[in-house]
This record gives structure tokens, sequence and C-alpha cells, in this order.
């Protein structure tokens, strides 16, 4: 069983938020927002439903914390989410200091790290790999479904 407070567990909520993405018709990936141990946001891509392309996974989730934080800085928060970021949700993490940045499946095409390492704050932990197997084959299914 795994432990409340250890990286796989709280993937396993951003992979349960995926899911919701996948069975919404969006591209499914996932992200939670952990503070002190607490889970303070939740939420998946909405970029469908709002007809918003900034309306990506961590961009919900960062704005969520926030709100919840009353706080605009997540310097004590850690970021878990299914997929790399990609460079704007990356962007956008620094300018709110997120202390961690926590992913399952990298992105090779359109993730972060393709362009640069850089664009993260200086301060913010990164780990990837965290359940990636389960992140990218949600993803893979998603796209195989899209094309048949």
């Amino acid at each position: 069983m795994l432990q409340p407070t250890s990286h796989e567990y709280y993937m396993k909520q951003a992979l349960v938020e995926a899911q919701k993405a996948f069975e919404a018709d969006e591209v499914p990936v996932g992200a939670v927002i952990v503070c002190n141990n607490k889970v303070i946001a939740r939420t998946h891509n909405f970029t469908e439903r709002l007809t918003d392309f900034t309306a990506h996974a961590e961009m919900q989730a960062f704005t969520s914390a926030s709100e919840y934080l009353g706080n605009k800085y997540l310097h004590k928060c850690t970021l878990y989410v299914t997929l790399e970021p990609c460079i704007m949700c990356a962007g956008a993490s620094f300018w709110t200091r997120i202390g961690k940045v926590v992913y399952g499946a990298s992105d090779d095409r359109r993730g972060y790290k393709r362009i640069t390492e850089s664009v993260l704050h200086p301060s913010t932990e990164v780990m990837g790999g965290v359940l990636e197997d389960e992140a990218s084959d949600l993803i893979k299914t998603f796209f195989q479904n899209k094309r048949q």
C-alpha cells in the first residue's frame, strides 16, 4: 500500500484526474498540488471544454492552489502532473515559485526540457518518471483512439 506522503501516492491522484480528462475527450493530463502533505488543488486539462488553449491541467492547478492559499506564491508546494509540463506551464511555474515539480511521462515533442531547462525558477526541484508507464500508456491510448 502506498503511503499518503509518497510521490507515487500523489501521482496516482494526478492519474485519477487524467482519467477524468480522458473520459471527457480532453488530452489526459492530470495535476494535483500538495502543501504540507495535503492535496490543495486537483484538476485536469479543460482546453476543449473551455475552448481555451491555456487551460492546461497545471495552469488550472496553479490558479486553484493560489486561491486556496490566498497567495500567488507556491514555494512550499509540490506540483504532481502526469506529463512533463510544456514551456507555457513551466513558465507559469516560474512565476508561482513552486517548490517542486514531479511529473510522470516525459514529453519529447512539447515538454519544456526539449527547449530549455532554465525556464523553471532556480529554487524549484524537479523529478521525472514517477509512474511514467501508467501516465504514458494513458496518453498513448488517447491518441491511438483519436487516429482510429
